[in-house]
């Protein structure tokens, strides 16, 4: 018998690597047993979707140190060969059926093929030798390939069930599951990690916070646990609590709007809930989590914890949306994505605080997991009534309590100030007090600031434009000064980057309007634990006569107009009622019908709906779904004081060496609008084969952040 090889780094035969599948088999079918897949069928697939890679291109390939050889055909294509067509039929198997298999061995890797069907019937006849020198121990049958290509059931770049929904479902699970069991494989990782942890920890950090009970929110998540749920509940309810109790010992995935948020749970989780063996049942899946998962005090393989979690095998992963709603554009190689969350739960947490366009994407996800048998909850701190009237259109079914959750605490009392905002204001009521002040744009949010803190007051700046090491700081900073028993007094200016999730508790907040809704989400950070204020404690500037800042640009003209209506003639005490009254009168499907916020949240559903799937590449879904209007640079002084540190990449040996040495290189970046950098002085610099950096000539100061020479108006919202 001969010896043939799947991957040549490190060693690993055909027979190795697929008795790793099937012992990953194993384990996703003993955990999740219910999910909605014809388990004969991953089984055949896992077993046959490497045997065409015993032809001998592919074999010398391995150890030429090439990535492709001229004529050969992806082995892929080659596996097909090897199909029991006479057996499946006499197991019953459809027609579809068949090809649902030919189609998950012949894409399992997504490779481009140009060739004809007679050039695969070529590579068939190569592998007849080879085949015959091929003992599998664990196949049934003789090994045979078959002479020619069942054509009637595999086309050559062909999807044939396009338009054909219940065999598209079969298809996306079977070759979904089939890559997230070979990439499993190939990374040396379980596909899942089993959740038998959650539901015993949430009841152990009970009894330690002697909690008697959960409280009503968190009663109706447990009570529903089977169910989709969307659910309203005001700031300092439990939240993240009660969606832990709805996911329960399942699988899950827990999303918020920003990755300061994100952080903050994942923190939470590990330190205060679930403390042991964190790496075995919490990830962290943003664009930063290296970074992050290198600030863990915790011993553990860094490597392996990153492959975990980007294999999305761990039980319960806290992400962005981006990182699995991309589906909604079915690029090639979404599928194992849509399998893993048709046998999970999703949470989305504060969906007021998405885009038109980022709005479509939930609709039309959440429709997907929905029809591949997941589960999910918006669990939210306000929500638009546009977001349910689409959800319904789509006809997604979900409970709502009768009611939000929300008390009659006392928390906040508003004055609505009919002028730009003032800075005198904010001097006359900052002594003694911490103060936050949160402005719709950067360039606003600069000259707040530079305004307070020449005015001798101790005053601080948080937004999206400092570089990574800087800004990360900043968060640290702010949530230091924030908590309630702080010794901190004095005046934080950021954005729309402290709106959500941030458990933060300043005594004043000065606000521009932004929309309502945005507005909620800012009185959250301020008496978030504390009721009855003896004096207004939340000043809203509504702009006069003129607009606040950034309406038009990144807050909807019509949505601000809107807010500033019915905010006018509020003065004291608002509860919380009152607030989702307010957010029902501004976000009805009725109010903004002939709004181009509706007009854009529309068209894009219409869009996701109407385009064909593998239209787009991964690259260019993942960008449309970004939405990327930033390029990352280092400001060029930042670059010139750290010379050394890119030499030290350039010099470095090792993989977790020049990772580690990536992330301080990135520490040094800082998104910038794209029209900035195309109208700045600028250039590259060769950091590897691979890398480039962006080095842009601005101003950079650590209290300030970015600043373009050419000075023009800047809109940026974060």
């Amino acid at each position: 018998m001969k010896t043939f090889y799947a991957k040549s780094n490190p060693k690993e035969t055909i027979q190795e690597h697929t008795d790793e599948l099937l012992r990953n088999y194993d384990i996703l079918k003993a955990i999740y047993p219910e999910i909605k897949i014809d388990w004969y069928l991953l089984r055949y697939v896992c077993l046959l979707h490497d045997f065409g890679k015993m032809n001998d291109l592919f074999q010398a390939k391995l150890f030429s140190g090439k990535k492709k050889l001229e004529n050969e055909i992806p082995h892929g294509y080659l596996s097909l060969a090897f199909i029991d067509l006479e057996r499946l039929e006499e197991l019953g198997y459809s027609k579809n059926d068949i090809k649902v298999v030919f189609q998950a061995i012949a894409y399992h890797h997504e490779r481009k093929f140009h060739g004809k069907t007679k050039d695969i019937e070529a590579g068939f006849k190569m592998l007849k030798e080879a085949a015959a020198n091929f003992d599998y121990t664990k196949w049934e049958q003789p090994i045979e390939p078959a002479d020619e290509l069942e054509t009637e059931f595999f086309a050559v770049g062909e999807l044939t069930f396009e338009n054909d929904y219940d065999n598209f479902k079969k298809y996306v699970l079977l070759k979904g599951l089939l890559n997230r069991i070979d990439y499993a494989a190939s990374a040396g990782v379980p596909v899942e990690w089993e959740n038998k942890f959650l539901e015993r920890d949430l009841a152990a950090w009970k009894d330690e916070k002697e909690i008697l009970e959960w409280n009503p929110l968190q009663k109706f998540m447990y009570a529903h646990q089977n169910e989709n749920v969307v659910v309203v509940a005001q700031t300092g309810m439990g939240k993240t609590e009660a969606g832990l109790l709805w996911i329960g010992d399942a699988k899950g995935f827990f999303t918020l709007p920003l990755k300061t948020a994100i952080n903050s749970i994942y923190e939470r989780v590990k330190t205060e809930i679930s403390t042991e063996n964190t790496t075995e049942k919490v990830g962290l899946l943003h664009s930063d989590i290296f970074s992050r998962y290198l600030l863990d005090e915790e011993e553990h393989d860094i490597d392996e914890y990153m492959t975990r979690t980007k294999q999305l095998s761990l039980p319960l992963t806290i992400c962005t949306l981006d990182q699995i709603f991309d589906i909604v554009y079915r690029y090639p190689g979404f599928e194992h994505k849509l399998a893993t969350l048709s046998y999970s739960k999703v949470i989305l947490d504060e969906v007021q605080m998405y885009s038109p366009d980022l709005l479509a994407y939930v609709v039309i996800g959440l429709k997907y997991i929905q029809d591949f048998g997941g589960k999910f909850a918006i669990l939210t701190a306000t929500l638009p009534g546009i977001v349910t009237h689409y959800m319904k259109q789509e006809n997604l079914e979900f409970t709502m309590p009768e009611k939000p959750f929300i008390t009659d605490v006392f928390r906040h009392s508003i004055r609505v100030l009919h002028r730009e905002i003032d800075i005198q204001d904010i001097l006359e009521h900052s002594f003694g007090k911490r103060v936050l002040v949160i402005c719709n744009t950067v360039q606003k949010a600069k000259e707040i600031f530079t305004a307070i803190r020449n005015a001798g007051i101790n005053t601080h700046l948080f937004h999206s434009q400092f570089i990574r090491g800087d800004r990360r700081q900043k968060e640290e900073a702010i949530f230091s000064d924030g908590e309630l028993e702080a010794d901190f007094t004095g005046v934080w200016v950021a954005t729309q980057v402290v709106e959500a999730s941030l458990d933060i508790d300043f005594d004043l907040l000065f606000t521009e309007l932004s929309d309502i809704n945005g507005l909620f989400q800012r009185m959250g950070r301020c008496y978030r634990k504390r009721e009855n204020p003896a004096e207004n404690n939340i000043f809203v500037y509504d702009g006069g006569e003129k607009w606040c800042s950034g309406v038009g640009y990144v807050v909807d003209k019509d949505i601000f107009k809107f807010s500033k209506e019915a905010i006018s003639g509020l003065d004291g005490k608002l509860l919380e009622c009152e607030k989702m009254r307010l957010i029902d009168e501004v976000y009805s499907y009725e109010k903004l019908a002939g709004t181009m916020y509706n007009e854009e949240l529309e068209n894009n559903i219409k869009y996701l709906k109407d385009m064909c799937a593998y239209e787009l590449d991964k690259q260019k879904a993942r960008e449309l779904f970004r939405n990327i209007q930033s390029v990352s640079v280092i400001p060029r002084k930042i670059f010139e004081e750290n010379n050394m540190l890119m030499e030290k990449y350039q010099n470095a040996f090792g993989k977790l060496e020049r990772q580690k040495l990536w992330e301080e290189i990135k520490d040094l970046q800082v998104d910038v609008p794209a029209y900035w950098y195309d109208k700045s002085e600028s250039d590259t610099f060769k950091l590897s084969e691979y890398k480039r950096l962006n080095i842009m000539e601005c101003l950079y100061d650590k209290e300030i952040g970015v600043t373009r020479k050419e000075r023009e108006k800047e809109t940026q919202f974060f």
